[in-house]
């Protein structure tokens, strides 16, 4: 099954499914993405500070896919905001990822309680990045309206932000809409906390799915960039198995109820770290 693609402003497309790693160590980053590669995700999703960029570059190394197939992610650490720090932090995750440029390089967290208004100058520097083509594209995670609005030049072509069914976003995301800028959602299951939601679960039933399936399905339906993680084979192949039904607007109605109260992850605009 072919992935789709949503476009970003600059032109270059990013496939709305991707494999996250989050959480998963070095050494189980490798064969965890090449089960992701094997069952056909092409998007793969890490970040400097996970701490398993080399395991990643590994698994793209070994699967033998041509690099032109394949869109990858990371972000530049909180404590690299500074235009020297970043262009060390860049060039670190190339090294470590085995690659001479991503597709996508985001600002993981503005960082403003511990660092003040540095990501500004992170996000100049990325600029520079990305004409230099150590990044095709470039973007931003867990930024507020608030700090969207601080940034200069380019408009970010992403902001990855939490979502699931009881954290929806819903304004952010109409933000988004009217800027051009993509939405994309980590801890897209609640950390499988929104799995057993009765609404979700009364809708896996009638689609002979599972609940996780059915939020990755909402997350498409509704245009997110979606990048559930895990390492567990038959789970990597069932995130993957969304193609084959689609919810109905009563379906998506529905979720759209759940209460939306449930944050799990720092405020960007308390995050201390």
């Amino acid at each position: 099954m072919t992935v789709p693609k949503l476009e970003f402003h600059d032109g270059k497309k990013i496939p709305q499914l991707g494999f996250g790693v989050w959480q998963v160590e070095n050494e189980q980053a490798t064969p965890a993405v090449a089960k992701a590669l094997e069952v056909g995700y092409r998007h793969i999703d890490t970040a400097a500070i996970y701490g398993n960029e080399e395991g990643v570059g590994k698994a793209i190394k070994d699967s033998g896919i041509a690099r032109e197939e394949l869109f990858i992610t990371t972000k530049l650490w909180n404590d690299a905001h500074k235009a020297d720090d970043a262009r060390k932090a860049i060039e670190t995750s190339l090294e470590k990822l085995g690659l001479d440029h991503v597709d996508l390089y985001l600002i993981h967290w503005p960082a403003t309680v511990k660092y003040g208004d540095a990501f500004i100058e992170a996000w100049d520097t990325m600029q520079q990045f990305k004409a230099e083509g150590l990044a095709t594209s470039i973007g931003v995670s867990n930024h507020n309206v608030e700090h969207l609005d601080k940034l200069n030049g380019e408009t970010p072509v992403i902001n990855q932000v939490e979502l699931h069914p009881t954290w929806q976003q819903a304004d952010l995301r109409a933000v988004h809409a009217e800027r051009g800028i993509l939405t994309e959602a980590w801890s897209p299951l609640g950390q499988a906390k929104d799995l057993q939601h009765e609404v979700i679960t009364k809708i896996a039933e009638k689609h002979l799915a599972t609940p996780a399936q059915v939020i990755i399905r909402w997350h498409l339906q509704l245009g997110n960039v979606v990048i559930p993680k895990s390492v567990t084979p038959e789970r990597i192949e069932s995130n993957f198995d969304v193609f084959r039904f689609e919810l109905t607007d009563a379906d998506m109605e529905a979720i759209a109820t759940i209460p939306s109260d449930n944050r799990l992850g720092a405020n960007p605009a308390e995050a201390d770290f």
